[in-house]
C-alpha cells in the first residue's frame, strides 16, 4: 500500500464539515494529523466541540483537535445558524464530548507541524472559512513549501453566491484569509458550488445511509434530514447540495473530478460584491493561475465511495 497522506482538517461542523471529517476518518489512505476549528457555520466554542464530537461518533477520540481564529481577518464575524442550527450539528442527539479540546491554538499547531514536516508532505483540507491558514501562512511563510497541497471547498462562478447573490458561505466569512491563501504560491485546489451543487442528498442517498443500521450511518442520515430542509425550500430541489466532503473524495478519487488550472481573485474591496470568487474559467485575463478550479463530478461515484467509506465506522 502507498504511503497515507497526511493531512490537516481545518473545519467550522456544520452537518457537511461532519460527514466529510468521517469520510477521511475512515479511509486508510489519509493519516488525519489533527483537526483545527475556526469559527464560521456557528461561533468557534460550537465548532471546537462539533468537531469533538463527530470523532467520538467516529471511535476515533485520538485525534487532536485545536481551537483558532475566533473572528475572520478584518471583518464581523458572520455565522449560519439558518443552516445548520443552533448547534451547527442539529439533527441527530449527539453526546456532549468527552475528549478534551487540545491546550494551544490552532494556528500554532498548523505551524509546529509544517514545521516537523519534510517538504511536500502536508495537505491541509479547509472546510471552512480560511482563517486559521491564513494566519498560518501570515506568521510562519518559510514553512509554506512543506505544504503539499491546499484543497478547499469555496467559491462559485457558474452557481453565483448563496450568502450573497456573488459570494459563497465560506469565502464571504473571511474574503480577506481566502485571497491570502489564494496567493499563497502553494497548489491549491478549490471545490465551488458549481461542483458541490451536483451532489445532491436525494432520499435514496439518504436512505442508503439509514439502512446501515450503524449509529454512524444513523447519524449521517439525521445530519442530512436536517441540513438538506433549508436548500430543499431554497432551490427547490430534491436533496440539498452536499459540499464539503467533496475535498476528502478529491483526494481519495480523484478521477471522479475534473476541472482546469485558472485564476481565482477574492473581491475584498466592495460591499456590493464582497467575497465573490472572480473565477477566470474562459481565462480571458493573463493573470497568473493559481488555483486548480473544480467544475464537473461523477456524483453517482462520489455518494458510492461516501457510503461505502462510512459503512467501515462503527
Amino acid at each position: 500500500m502507498a504511503a497515507r497522506r497526511k493531512i490537516i482538517i481545518d473545519t467550522d461542523p456544520g452537518q457537511d464539515d461532519a460527514v466529510a471529517i468521517l469520510l477521511a476518518l475512515a479511509s486508510p489512505e489519509l493519516e488525519v494529523l489533527g483537526i483545527t476549528a475556526v469559527a464560521g457555520n456557528v461561533p468557534l466554542a460550537l465548532t471546537e466541540k462539533n468537531a469533538r464530537k463527530i470523532c467520538e461518533l467516529a471511535g476515533r477520540p485520538d485525534i487532536p483537535v485545536y481551537a483558532g481564529a475566533a473572528q475572520p481577518l478584518v471583518r464581523k464575524l458572520v455565522t449560519a445558524e439558518y443552516v445548520h442550527g443552533k448547534t451547527g450539528l442539529d439533527g441527530p442527539d449527539l453526546p456532549e464530548p468527552t475528549m478534551p479540546l487540545q491546550p494551544g491554538h490552532a494556528v500554532d499547531f498548523i505551524i509546529e507541524t509544517l514545521d516537523a514536516a519534510a517538504e511536500d508532505e502536508i495537505t491541509l483540507c479547509a472546510l471552512g472559512p480560511l482563517t486559521n491558514i491564513a494566519l498560518a501562512l501570515n506568521r510562519a511563510p518559510h514553512l509554506a513549501g512543506r505544504i503539499r497541497e491546499i484543497v478547499s471547498m469555496g467559491g462559485g462562478l457558474f452557481e453565483g453566491g448563496n450568502t450573497t447573490p456573488a459570494a459563497e458561505f465560506n469565502i464571504y466569512v473571511d474574503p480577506h484569509a481566502a485571497q491570502a491563501v489564494f496567493h499563497c504560491g502553494r497548489p491549491v485546489t478549490l471545490h465551488p458550488l458549481d461542483l458541490t451543487h451536483q451532489c445532491l442528498t436525494t432520499r435514496e442517498r439518504v436512505d442508503a445511509f439509514r439502512a446501515m443500521g450503524t449509529r454512524v450511518g444513523t447519524a449521517t442520515a439525521e445530519l442530512l434530514d436536517f441540513f438538506e430542509r433549508f436548500d430543499e425550500q431554497k432551490y427547490g430541489t430534491e436533496g440539498g447540495p452536499l459540499h464539503d466532503p467533496n475535498v476528502i473524495a478529491w483526494l481519495l478519487a480523484p478521477e471522479l473530478y475534473s476541472g482546469r488550472q485558472i485564476n481565482v481573485e477574492v473581491e475584498t474591496g466592495s460591499e456590493l460584491t464582497m467575497g465573490m470568487t472572480v473565477a477566470d474559467w474562459w481565462r480571458v485575463t493573463d493573470r497568473p493561475r493559481n488555483v486548480h478550479y473544480m467544475r464537473y463530478v461523477d456524483e453517482a461515484g462520489f455518494y458510492a465511495l461516501l457510503t461505502e467509506r462510512l459503512a467501515r465506522l462503527d
